[in-house]
C-alpha cells in the first residue's frame, strides 16, 4: 500500500515511508542523538524500552513502510512524528483507537498534532467504513493530548481515576472519542492524493 494524505489547511502530509527513510525516523525517535522528552508523555508508566536500530527496523518501525494503520507525519516536508491505529477489540474490528507522537519539542505547540490527528481520523473512517467511532487514551499528565481531543471536536468519554502510577504519583487514564456522524466532513480525505 502506498498511502499519502495531504492537509488542505496546513503544510502537513502523512504517508508511508521508504526503507531508505526508515533509519531517519528511528534517529529522530530513538537514535543516540534523539531528544527523548516525548517519552515522558507517551505512557511513561509502561517503561517502554529505547529501541535499538535493529529492534526498530524489524519491529515497530517496519509498520511505517506499507501499513494502512500507520503513517509518518511530515511538516513543511520535514519528518516530525508518527500516527498509528489498532483495534482494541482484535479480530472483531469495530473499536478503533489511534496514537500520535511528535518527537522533537521544537515542533510542539504549532498545531501539528491537532491537524495531523484530524487528517488521520478522517483517513481511518474512510479506510474502515464499518467503524462508528475512533478514539484514543491518554493520561492526566499529558495536557497537550487532552487539549488536542477537545480542539478537534472529540468528546471526553471517560476518566478512570488514579490508575496510572509514575514518578511516585497516581494519575488518571483519560479517553477521548469521536463518532462518524460527529466528524466535520467539510474536508474529505482523498486517499493517495
Amino acid at each position: 500500500m502506498n498511502m499519502k494524505l495531504q492537509s488542505e489547511i496546513a503544510p502537513i502530509t502523512i504517508r508511508n515511508i521508504t526503507e531508505e527513510e526508515l533509519q531517519h525516523l528511528w534517529e529522530i525517535s530513538y537514535g543516540p542523538t534523539a531528544d527523548l522528552t516525548w517519552k515522558d508523555f507517551d505512557g511513561p508508566y509502561f517503561n517502554d524500552p529505547i529501541l535499538s536500530w535493529p529492534e526498530y527496523k524489524e519491529g515497530f518501525g517496519s509498520r511505517f513502510l506499507n501499513d494502512e494503520s500507520a503513517g509518518v507525519i511530515f511538516y513543511e516536508e520535514e519528518m516530525v512524528g508518527v500516527v498509528t491505529a489498532y483495534f482494541e477489540d482484535g479480530s472483531l474490528k469495530r473499536w478503533l483507537e489511534f496514537g500520535i507522537a511528535i518527537y522533537q519539542p521544537k515542533n510542539w505547540n504549532k498545531g501539528i498534532g491537532s491537524k495531523a490527528s484530524d487528517l488521520w481520523i478522517k483517513h481511518l473512517f474512510y479506510t474502515y467504513p464499518k467503524i462508528a467511532r475512533v478514539g484514543y487514551t491518554t493520561w492526566s499528565g499529558n495536557n497537550r493530548m487532552m487539549a488536542l481531543g477537545e480542539k478537534i471536536g472529540m468528546k471526553k468519554e471517560a476518566q478512570i481515576r488514579k490508575v496510572r502510577y509514575w514518578q511516585g504519583q497516581f494519575w488518571d487514564s483519560v479517553k477521548y472519542g469521536i463518532l462518524r456522524e460527529e466528524l466535520n466532513l467539510n474536508q474529505q480525505v482523498i486517499p493517495n492524493a
